[in-house]
């Protein structure tokens, strides 16, 4: 799918949305879809429970992949 532009302000190069199904979840997103706390999830990523990318300045933000995420639901499950 194609990512589509999103407006932005004159001066400032436009920035690109994916599309939802393509779009990695963060900490946050991945504590809603849970109905858990952030700190939960953080722990989940620090004992490989749950597979996170570092990215971003100083690789301080966490984000997890769609697939990444169903898996550790699945494996929660069992």
């Amino acid at each position: 799918m194609k990512a589509k532009k999103v407006s932005h302000r004159p001066g400032k190069p436009a920035k690109r949305e994916l599309p939802n199904e393509e779009r990695s979840l963060t900490v946050r997103d991945v504590a809603e879809l849970d109905s858990c706390s952030e700190k939960t999830v953080r722990r989940a990523i620090a004992t490989g429970l749950l597979v996170a990318m570092r990215i971003g300045p100083g690789q301080r933000l966490w984000r997890i992949t769609r697939e990444a995420h169903a898996q550790y639901r699945r494996a929660q499950r069992a």
